[in-house]
């Protein structure tokens, strides 16, 4: 700090090669303190600063110690600072701050005395402040955490009714505001959770008379303590709770709460802006399937705040988390269009996932992988990787609905190529790990698909089930039953906790849906009827809905009815697969006039769906009954072999 003239100020000076002290006037050279310190003379030192500078007890030892501190010696410090009667000092503090605010109406020798018990209070507090941190540095946290309380304490003590608004010493407020912010750090360290907990409410509901940045910091940092730390905060205490003001119910409504505080602070000019903050408002808002908030708030705010560009990229953000990827894609074609920002690598790369995971859209996702390749260099070289993949993911989806065997074939291969050379550079990334697994199993190369299934669980330590799923089956598409029944044990073992599950995604549409497939196996159209029924209510224009009803009147030798649901759940998603084999079936077993069209129709199945062991059967059927032999039998041998590698289930319903 640089020295000062004031005659009623204890300043030090320590950028200099040669410390300097000022206090009440006098300046006075450290090196003389430094010597008797290297020699171990603490006390002599501690006299040499008493009678330089016209010091107390107290204020030499916060001095010599804080001197200590900046040289490094942290357990010389911890030492000079244990010889500090804080309550004594405190006690002879507090009658000076209870007496009555002196006027600003010029400096009189009360108004001088104030300051220098002002200068007093910040040297001791902050020489506590300093021991906190020492502590710290040392390892030893719980009592760094109660040294750290023990100035906020004092300060209450000090100050019964908070630090006023003015009128106070820099230092000391500096001091208060670094104590406030850092106690609920060391008892998070400290492993304390709750303790950390009260200090966070302690700061944001007590009056410290903190900045906008201090009060920012804490507030964010309690927001993401909220969400992560796995302890249930509860509400504040009552006599905390304002009349009439809405009381958080549990940790994620309080976190959001505080996050969109802190939103509505930069909107008023109070900090600048931390993009760390949409970050977790998002998650926050995703984990209660509310983000769509979030777009409403932001687009009240940001018009005239932010860069047009730089609002959709944030509204795509939201938008995709909650699955409206079509309102996403919109804005970030705005966004890297041309005249825009073409070359933000983050909005391309948002894009391109988006498009990865609808193969209509693959090809436009191609194109945006391509061009965050090429713009993932300098300081963003490490996403490289992520590009890549995009890539692979993209070609990989674009292959399903190619026009041309050649065509289909080309995007696989540049699909596997991505992925591996994105493994790459990004060797401990499980989810690529589980999409190369996938690829090679739709393309029956099951042992590659193995190696990387069992990697995908080792890196997750066992704990998705889509891991143990893919593994299961590929062993039943290897004919390796029993070792696929062992590992459905592990996914479903006693182990294996309800949250678990609930983080591979599944909800309560996927449970309807799963019982209505499973009694559709077992013939009990009756209990799968309330089950689709169910599951309609949750998604009612979903094609796999549309279709399973399809499957139900089929059973119940419906036909007509069925084939109007395949053609609707058609209407929904042109590509689905299962609807092609089934309305091809079906056709099969009209006259002749239908033959061509139920050929038509599976071969576009296989086109998307090479390996799907009912469209080679069906088409050889047709081919039969056509009077094509040779054809058939070629379907028919394909049917076969794919029998042999077919799993029990389709690897899609993986997904």
């Amino acid at each position: 700090m640089l020295g000062s003239q004031s005659s009623d100020s204890i300043e030090y000076e320590d950028q200099t090669p040669s410390r300097e002290v000022w206090a009440n006037g006098v300046c006075m050279k450290t090196s003389e303190v430094e010597a008797k310190l290297d020699e171990g003379n603490i006390q002599e030192a501690e006299s040499s600063l008493r009678e330089g500078l016209s010091l107390n007890f107290e204020e030499a030892r916060a001095l010599l110690g804080r001197l200590e501190y900046q040289r490094g010696n942290v357990e010389a410090a911890l030492h000079v600072f244990d010889g500090i009667d804080l309550p004594a000092a405190i006690q002879r503090l507090q009658p000076s701050f209870s007496e009555k605010q002196p006027s600003r109406k010029g400096r009189s020798r009360g108004d001088s005395q104030h300051a220098v018990s002002q200068h007093a209070a910040s040297l001791v507090l902050e020489a506590i402040y300093l021991k906190a941190k020492s502590l710290q540095k040392l390892g030893r946290l719980n009592d760094a955490a109660h040294e750290c309380k023990r100035v906020l304490d004092a300060v209450e003590k000090i100050f019964h009714q908070g630090i006023p608004d003015v009128q106070v010493d820099n230092r000391l407020q500096d001091t208060v505001c670094q104590a406030v912010e850092l106690l609920p750090e060391l008892w998070k360290q400290a492993g304390c959770y709750h303790e950390a907990m009260s200090a966070y409410r302690r700061a944001l509901l007590s009056q410290w008379n903190l900045g906008d940045d201090n009060c920012s910091r804490i507030q964010k940092a309690f927001a993401v303590f909220l969400m992560h730390s796995g302890v249930e905060a509860g509400p504040p205490s009552l006599a905390a709770q304002v009349d009439g003001s809405y009381v958080p119910k549990h940790n994620l409504e309080e976190a959001i709460l505080l996050l969109m505080i802190l939103v509505r602070k930069f909107y008023l000019g109070k900090i600048v802006w931390d993009p760390s903050i949409l970050e977790h408002l998002t998650f926050a808002l995703s984990l209660c399937g509310q983000t769509s908030v979030l777009a409403k708030e932001l687009e009240e705010i940001m018009p005239g705040v932010f860069h047009r560009v730089d609002r959709w990229n944030t509204l795509a953000l939201c938008y995709s988390t909650v699955g409206q990827n079509k309102a996403a894609l919109n804005l970030l074609r705005k966004s890297l269009h041309k005249h825009e920002q073409p070359d933000d690598l983050t909005a391309l790369l948002l894009a391109a996932k988006i498009c990865s995971e609808d193969s209509h859209l693959a090809a436009e996702g191609v194109g945006y992988a391509q061009r965050a390749i090429s713009n993932a260099q300098g300081r963003n070289e490490h996403l490289k990787g992520v590009a890549i993949r995009m890539l692979g993911l993209c070609s990989g989806k674009q292959a399903t609905i190619s026009p041309s065997d050649f065509e289909r074939s080309r995007l696989q291969s540049e699909a596997l190529k991505s992925l591996d050379a994105a493994m790459s550079l990004e060797k401990n990334n499980p989810d690529l790990l589980f999409e190369l697994g996938m690829l090679y199993a739709e393309q029956r190369n099951l042992n590659t698909a193995l190696r990387y299934a069992k990697r995908f669980i080792d890196a997750t330590g066992g704990s998705l089930l889509k891991g143990w799923r893919l593994l299961a089956l590929i062993l039943s598409a290897q004919h390796r039953f029993s070792e696929a029944e062992v590992l459905k044990r592990k996914s479903f073992g006693p182990l294996r906790s309800v949250s678990q599950v609930g983080g591979d995604g599944v909800n309560e549409y996927e449970v309807w849906h799963g019982l209505a497939d499973l009694y559709s196996r077992l013939s009990h159209w009756k209990d799968m009827e309330v089950c689709l029924g169910k599951a309609k209510e949750l998604k009612p224009y979903s094609a796999e809905v549309l279709y399973t009803e399809g499957v139900m009147l089929q059973g119940r030798g419906q036909a007509e009815e069925a084939m109007s649901a395949y053609i609707t759940a058609l209407l929904v998603d042109p590509s689905f697969v299962p609807c092609k084999i089934l309305i091809g079936a079906l056709l099969s077993k009209r006259d002749s006039n239908a033959l061509p069209v139920a050929r038509s129709i599976l071969s576009d199945a296989l086109k998307m769906e090479p390996t799907s062991r009912m469209a080679w059967y069906y088409l050889g059927i047709i081919h039969r009954v056509d009077g094509r032999i040779a054809d058939a039998a070629d379907c028919f041998q394909a049917a076969s072999m794919l029998e042999e590698f077919d799993p029990i289930e389709n690897f899609s319903s993986i997904l």
